[in-house]
């Protein structure tokens, strides 16, 4: 018999679903996290948005996942108490030429089943009359969430049920056996190995390492990530109240945008930007020295915020399989039975809407696993 049924590789928010999905039906069930934490790195460094599901191409799995997972998601927040709010966004068109952007992006949302309303400039004014605006969409299934507070929901869900969450625990390692999967570990400087039937990578930044420890050649399977780190800027208490839900522009090719976020107690920050990442690195230091171009994406939508206001807040780095200058590309949630590797499930690509989309993907793992 092998030590487990399912063995998850990461503890980010989308692993940790996984995990309180699997483990009331599935036992026994491992996760394995590198770090002394779950959830130290991207699933804790972004934005907290809950996304409605408008910036993904009709019937992607970005798309379909973000959209089920925003309802799951408000269900799960009211059901167990964990903290967020149903702030609404506003995507601003700052000027006339971003109009025609701005209604394909309606136009893809409501495909998308997003419930979303278009605003003339006056109808923006109304709601956030500091706002520099052309027109607008105003999306009311937007909002914020606690990111922590939504892994720790999981994570008690997960535990409460069987699973064995083991941190500190890094995969150096992975093969086939007779029975399924041998995963060779580096726990605080000791070497062991788990047996398993099935192996979920949710590993995040490092989903293509495992990919490629699993025998894919992962450049050919369009499987290798791109780093890209994002940067927040936060604003003084004094500008407290300056908008009262989030604002974003229009969206480019890589990015929604440097956006105008309010947290759950009120603050107001920038972010994120968009910096390609030549090595992998997880330097999480803010550069002051982004802050001018910072400053002018800001006041594209804010045109009143001074750049010297502007401090240095956190960063982020997204897994994304987009390249710099390349098309759109969708998450991986793939079984690999057609590479031979009957029980691997790969998640490769994981950026946003991950968070958002989490129950829902944890629910398609589910469904690939046939259980």
């Amino acid at each position: 018999m092998p030590d487990a049924a399912v063995t998850i590789i990461g503890g980010g928010v989308v692993g940790l679903a996984i995990a309180a999905e699997l483990a009331g039906t599935v036992s026994p069930l491992i996760l394995l996290e590198r770090n002394n934490q779950c959830g130290m790195e991207t699933s804790s460094r972004n934005s907290e948005v809950i996304h409605a599901g408008l910036y993904y191409p009709e019937g992607s799995l970005k798309a379909r996942l973000c959209v089920e997972g925003n309802r799951l998601l408000y269900e799960l927040c009211e059901a167990h108490g964990i903290p967020h709010r149903r702030i609404t966004k506003i995507i601003s068109a700052s000027q006339p030429g971003e109009l025609e952007a701005l209604d394909r992006l309606y136009a893809r949302g409501i495909a998308n089943g997003a419930p979303l309303r278009k605003l003339t400039a006056e109808e923006v004014l109304e709601l956030e009359p500091r706002v520099a605006t052309s027109g607008g969409i105003l999306s009311p299934s937007t909002g914020i969430i606690s990111a922590h507070g939504l892994m720790d929901y999981y994570a008690r869900t997960a535990a409460r049920d069987g699973a064995v969450i083991q941190t500190r625990c890094a995969v150096t390692g992975l093969e086939r056996s007779s029975n399924g999967y041998r995963i060779t570990v580096d726990e605080r400087g000791e070497r062991s190995s788990i047996s398993t039937s099935w192996v979920v990578n949710a590993a995040g930044l490092e989903a293509d390492a495992v990919a490629a420890m699993e025998g894919i050649d992962i450049d050919a399977a369009g499987y290798r990530l791109h780093w890209s780190k994002g940067s927040y800027f936060a604003l003084p208490g004094s500008y407290r109240g300056t908008v009262s839900r989030l604002v974003y522009p229009a969206p480019t090719l890589h990015t929604l945008g440097v956006h105008a976020v309010i947290d759950l107690v009120g603050r107001l920050r920038f972010g994120p930007d968009i910096e390609f990442l030549e090595t992998r690195t997880q330097d999480y230091t803010v550069d002051p020295g982004r802050r001018s171009a910072f400053a002018e994406s800001v006041q594209r939508i804010l045109p009143f915020v001074n750049e010297e206001d502007l401090t240095p807040d956190m960063a982020g780095i997204r897994p994304k399989l987009q390249g710099p200058g390349d098309p759109f590309r969708d998450f991986v949630i793939c079984e690999e039975s057609g590479r031979g590797l009957q029980g691997v499930i790969n998640l490769v690509g994981i950026e946003s809407p991950g968070l958002t989309a989490s129950p829902a993907i944890a629910r398609y793992v589910r469904s690939l696993m046939n259980l």
